[in-house]
């Protein structure tokens, strides 16, 4: 081997070591760059996880808040203050009156002792009896009796308490007296308060549903007496909770009125038949006379109106105020078939230049319109014919329907079969030229 080989060599396996160092720093730098952005990442994980947990902290910690507010405002309620209040109020009296009686009666002899939990076990459990008999609707007189037992037995552990408040020792007699009657009030106050509470809750729950009733009931029998009458005859004759007052009224308005829906009537009936008459009529057609007007206040057809956005409803409000009934001179034949003969004759006697009466209620005979209803293929046919010289930007569906006099439906519908008829005749044509 030559020394200018060797040095050859030499150079070339430092330069394959260079460029080997150099992919090495490469793929150092590489991985490096990737460690880092890994690092990155994963900080950036972290921080957006710890502001989603911030944020989910603070939306329990304002949801816990608003739960605790709302259990607030649920106990703060008056409903609940009154009956929590009542409660407290009862132990307390319990708590001042059955000291002094039990103090009495073991004075006396220790065998009495059961005589005073006799009594206010008495007054209480019939204070209770009265509410489960309101509860239940018991009849008036038992609710009375209950409320009496209750009344003996607090008025007489009442009397014992004032009687033992009156003779306690070491006290002057206005202390003595004072004590004696505050035993009795607070013997007396535990009872009266939870009767009253009693009575305001029954009021309450009355009044929220059979008041509307009672008010319903009263305006109905008001304003319907007859069919009242007939289903408070039907009540008395079915047997006792056989029938309803709801089915009674039911049947009575149909045995009355002939209708099986209550509140409707056969005049009611005939005036919806009429609104939807009238509301499909306007939806789908036009003004008669639209063709005698010109048209310069509307830009475009009907349809061409309809195709471009404006709605059909907002389209026929505006046509109808920018189109009026022309104002016919008395005795000219403009309007032939808008006037009756005697709708003529009473336009007639107004004298000259009067103008004519419009046609209300039902329409006479000799005012209709005698022409035969056409169908959409003899209107097809006649628009074939009639449209023969016609460009295609001419047919539109207000000219076809001014030209055959026909509804704006049947004059979109021909528009668009005779642009379709057009359309393919064309198309022949050039693959016949082609």
């Amino acid at each position: 081997m030559s020394l200018a080989t060797y040095r050859q060599a030499a150079r070339d396996d430092r330069a394959a070591n260079a460029e080997q160092a150099r992919l090495n720093a490469a793929a150092e730098d590489e991985r490096r760059a990737q460690r880092e952005q890994a690092r990155d990442e994963r900080a950036a994980r972290r921080r957006d996880q710890a502001r989603a947990d911030k944020v989910a902290d603070r939306a329990a910690r304002a949801g816990r808040r608003e739960e605790r507010a709302e259990r607030r405002a649920e106990a703060l309620t008056p409903e609940r203050i009154y009956r929590t209040g009542t409660l407290a109020l009862v132990v307390a009296s319990g708590l001042a009156s059955l000291p002094a009686q039990i103090a009495h009666f073991v004075g006396i002899s220790p065998m009495l002792l059961p005589v005073p939990l006799g009594l206010e076990g008495t007054a209480w459990v019939m204070a209770a009896g009265v509410a489960y008999a309101d509860a239940r609707s018991v009849a008036v007189w038992v609710r009375w009796l209950l409320r009496a037992l209750v009344a003996a037995a607090a008025g007489f552990a009442a009397s014992i308490n004032y009687g033992y408040g009156r003779h306690l020792d070491g006290l002057s007699p206005a202390d003595a007296t004072a004590a004696g009657v505050g035993l009795a009030a607070v013997t007396l106050l535990g009872p009266l308060v939870f009767e009253i509470r009693q009575w305001v809750s029954t009021l309450a729950a009355h009044d929220e549903g059979a008041r509307d009733a009672r008010r319903h009931t009263s305006r109905r029998r008001r304003h319907h007496r007859r069919v009242g009458r007939v289903a408070a005859r039907l009540l008395s004759a079915a047997p006792h909770e056989h029938l309803t007052e709801s089915d009674a009224w039911e049947r009575a308005w149909e045995i009355v009125h002939g209708c099986d829906e209550p509140g409707m009537t056969p005049r009611l009936h005939r005036k919806e038949a009429k609104a939807a008459d009238r509301l499909a009529k306007a939806l789908t057609d036009t003004p008669t006379n639209a063709e005698e007007v010109p048209q310069e206040g509307v830009e475009g057809s009907g349809s061409d109106l309809q195709e471009s956005g404006v709605p059909r409803r907002r389209w026929l409000r505006v046509r109808t105020r920018l189109i009026r009934r022309p104002r016919a001179r008395v005795g000219s034949v403009d309007e032939p078939t808008r006037l009756g003969p005697d709708r003529r004759a009473d336009a007639g006697s107004g004298g000259e230049g009067a103008r004519p009466r419009r046609v209300t209620g039902r329409v006479p005979a000799g005012a209709r319109d005698t022409r035969p209803k056409r169908t959409y293929d003899q209107l097809l046919t006649e628009a074939r014919r009639v449209t023969a010289d016609w460009s295609t930007d001419d047919l539109t569906a207000d000219r076809l329907r001014t030209k055959l006099r026909t509804s704006a439906k049947n004059a979109r519908g021909l528009r668009d079969t005779l642009r379709t008829d057009r359309a393919a005749k064309q198309a022949s044509d050039e693959g016949v030229a082609a």
